[in-house]
């Protein structure tokens, strides 16, 4: 298969961190005939938060932040 032609969307969600650093919360990859989604795990001990507008808690999530 050639990737001369291959388009690649890489979209993020973030919530605001400790320090106010941005933390990825979710990471979206999407091509032709590819559509993958991966949530994280709260990356440090902290109070809960999330956003009732974009659905985003960090009590969601199934892979340890390390390993984004």
């Amino acid at each position: 298969m050639s990737t001369a032609n291959m388009e690649v969307v890489i979209d993020f969600e973030f919530l605001r961190g400790r320090q106010n650093e941005i933390v990825v919360k979710e990471l979206s990859v999407a091509a032709k005939n590819m559509i993958d989604s991966f949530r994280f795990k709260i990356p440090y001990s902290m109070t809960t938060q999330g956003s009732d507008k974009n659905w985003l808690n960090w009590d969601y999530g199934h892979i340890a932040y390390h390993d984004l």
